[in-house]
């Protein structure tokens, strides 16, 4: 009894012993499934001497700015073309360190079983950030509901749309609130992050979604004076693994893909 109790305390004080001497790095994430993610690379990280300290976030600034602050290391959030039209309206200068995954993005009703379903003069809600707004409005336009001016334009607004046969009265919304909206619009173009929190199942409930040929990869993103630190290599690396790929096809099903 006694040596157990001694192993029990050895192996204790080991473990303390592990977490005083591990760099510590603190990351902001959006809680499906950049957190939960993250919670998955987090043991092993920490054999590698990281303590990841992982603060969830349920919008699409505050974790810029927490990072361009020095508050936090580091987010995983975001995709590229957010990231730069937040550094060109906010003027920060963070930069990517690795992609991850790709979360297809997709459209959503309560009301309607298929787009063909869609009446004129039917309400859209879309999110009021530049990039996802823009990413929505070249989704229904893949799908044929519309035409943008510059069929390309991936800051797109409804003020680019240049046909709308259906007339479609589009409504732009904080990209969080979009799940809570369903049932209060006939269509809702929701980001697969926001859809799995609210219990959607993107390859089953989304009545069109983005390919696997998504340009919108999740990233891994820190400050210039970071990026290349011993602790956020090790995270970029740990995040671009075989176990984190065989974690991302296991979990989601097709709803996140990895993207290395």
């Amino acid at each position: 009894m006694k040596l157990k109790k001694l192993l029990v305390a050895l192996t204790t004080l080991a473990a303390v012993s592990v977490a005083q001497a591990a760099d510590k790095l603190s990351i902001a994430a959006t809680a499906v499934p950049h957190a939960e993610i993250l919670e998955f690379v987090k043991p092993q990280l920490m054999e590698d001497g990281v303590d990841l300290q992982i603060k969830v976030f349920t919008d699409y600034v505050q974790p810029n700015i927490q990072v361009a602050q020095e508050r936090m290391d580091a987010n995983f959030f975001q995709h590229q073309p957010y990231l730069t039209e937040f550094n060109a309206g906010k003027g920060t200068s963070l930069v990517s360190v690795v992609g991850v995954h790709v979360e297809p993005f997709g459209a959503y009703s309560s009301k309607i079983e298929s787009l063909d379903a869609l009446a004129d003069g039917a309400t859209v809600a879309i999110p009021n950030d530049p990039t996802n707004g823009g990413r929505a409005l070249l989704l229904l336009q893949k799908a044929g509901l519309i035409t943008l001016e510059d069929s390309s334009k991936i800051t797109a607004t409804p003020r680019d749309i240049a046909d709308n046969p259906k007339n479609l009265e589009f409504y732009e919304l904080e990209a969080a609130t979009l799940p809570r909206v369903l049932n209060q619009v006939e269509l809702a173009l929701i980001n697969t992050n926001y859809a799995l929190e609210a219990g959607l199942n993107p390859a089953e409930d989304a009545l069109v979604i983005e390919g696997s040929e998504s340009p919108y990869v999740n990233i891994l993103v820190s400050r210039e004076d970071n990026k290349d630190s011993e602790a956020m290599q090790k995270l970029a690396r740990v995040l671009t693994s075989e176990a984190v790929r065989a974690f991302i096809n296991e979990q989601y099903e097709g709803a996140v893909v990895p993207a290395f």
